[in-house]
C-alpha cells in the first residue's frame, strides 16, 4: 500500500522507515529539506509541495499527518485538503485533542474526504518495537488501511485496533497518557522513598532489575526506569523539571466534565506543574503563616 507521511520529525521519520521496511511505498513531505532528504535516503520518495504529494499518489490517496497538536496540525490538514479529491483520506497520527478531531472529520466530510484519528504510542522505540495504535473513524475506511496499521503495530493482529468513530482514537490515547502520568508518578514516589532510606544503602538500579521479572509492578515504564538508573544512579545530570504534553490536562478536564473521580491522574499532573516552580509561592506563604501564628523559624533568601 502507499501513503504520504506529512511531518518527518523523529516519530514521523521512524514510522515512514518502518512502513518502507514493511514493503509500503511512502511519499515524504516536510518543511525542512534535510528531513526530506533523510527520508529519501531510507527509500521514500520526497515531495516539496502538497501538490507534488498529491501528484505522486494514486487515488484514492492516503495521507498521514504526524505533527504536534494545535495550529500546525490544523493549518496543515486544511491546506492539504485543498489539494485532495473526494474519497481521499487524511490520517492524523499526532496527539490532537479528540474534540478537534471530531470537528476536522466533519469539515473534511463536506469535501468528500475521509478522516481517521490515530492515537499513537511507542515513542522512540516504535521503530523497532512497533507502535500502539488507537484508531478512530468509519469502519470501512479504517479497514481499507489495515495493511498500514498492521505494519506499524507490534504485530498484524495485536497492538492496534479500531476503537470507535472519529475522535475515539484520540480520546482513548488521551486517557492512555493520563494513566501514564499516574504510573510514572507512582514509580517516582516509590523510588524516592527508597532513595531516602539511607540506612539500608539500597541500590535502586538493582531493585528495578529485580522488579522487572515476576513482580506485579513490572512494566515497560519499569524497564525504562532501570535503564535510566543504570545510566545515572542519582540522576545528577537531570533537572527536576517535568513537561506535560497537554493530554494529562485534557484527561483531568474530561473527568470533571463526566463527574468521574480521577485523583491519581489529577495529582500526578499537579506534581508536574509544581516541578517547574523553583520558588513555589504557596510554600513560602505556608512558611510565613507558621511564623505569624507560632513564631516558627523561616529560612530567608540569601543574597
Amino acid at each position: 500500500m502507499e501513503l504520504a507521511m506529512i511531518g518527518l520529525g523523529k516519530m514521523g521519520a521512524n514510522m515512514a522507515s518502518r512502513l518502507i521496511n514493511g514493503g509500503h511505498r511512502v511519499v515524504a513531505y516536510d518543511i525542512a529539506e534535510d528531513a526530506i532528504q533523510n527520508a529519501e535516503s531510507q527509500g521514500a520518495e520526497g515531495a516539496r509541495t502538497f501538490a507534488e504529494v498529491v501528484e505522486k499518489l494514486t487515488p484514492p490517496r492516503s495521507t498521514w499527518v504526524m505533527l504536534p497538536s494545535g495550529k500546525i496540525t490544523e493549518d496543515t490538514i486544511l491546506a492539504l485538503a485543498d489539494h485532495l479529491s473526494p474519497e481521499d483520506t487524511v490520517i492524523d497520527g499526532g496527539n490532537s485533542n479528540y474534540k478537534d478531531s471530531q470537528r476536522r472529520s466533519q469539515t473534511l466530510s463536506t469535501k468528500g474526504l475521509n478522516f481517521i484519528d490515530t492515537g499513537t504510542s511507542g515513542g522512540v522505540w516504535g521503530l523497532t518495537e512497533g507502535y500502539s495504535l488507537m484508531v478512530g473513524g468509519e469502519k470501512e475506511v479504517v479497514e481499507r488501511h489495515r495493511p498500514i496499521f498492521a505494519t506499524l503495530a507490534p504485530g498484524p493482529e495485536h497492538g492496534w485496533g479500531h476503537v470507535g468513530p472519529a475522535g475515539a482514537g484520540h480520546f482513548v490515547k488521551m486517557i492512555h497518557n493520563g494513566i501514564e502520568y499516574g504510573l510514572m508518578q507512582a514509580y517516582a514516589e516509590g523510588f524516592d522513598i527508597m532513595n531516602s532510606k539511607e540506612e539500608f544503602g539500597l541500590d535502586l538500579h538493582q531493585i528495578a532489575e529485580i522488579w522487572r521479572y515476576g513482580s506485579v509492578v513490572r512494566s515497560w515504564l519499569l524497564d525504562l526506569t532501570a535503564r535510566a538508573l543504570a545510566e545515572d544512579a542519582q540522576l545528577e545530570g537531570i533537572k527536576a523539571w517535568v513537561q506535560d504534553s497537554g493530554e494529562g490536562r485534557w484527561t483531568v478536564f474530561e473527568a470533571i466534565d463526566l463527574d468521574v473521580a480521577a485523583p491519581v491522574i489529577t495529582v500526578s499532573l499537579q506534581r508536574r506543574l509544581r516541578s517547574r516552580d523553583e520558588q513555589p509561592f504557596a510554600d513560602k506563604l505556608l512558611a510565613a503563616l507558621r511564623n505569624q501564628f507560632g513564631g516558627h523559624a523561616v529560612r530567608e533568601v540569601e543574597d
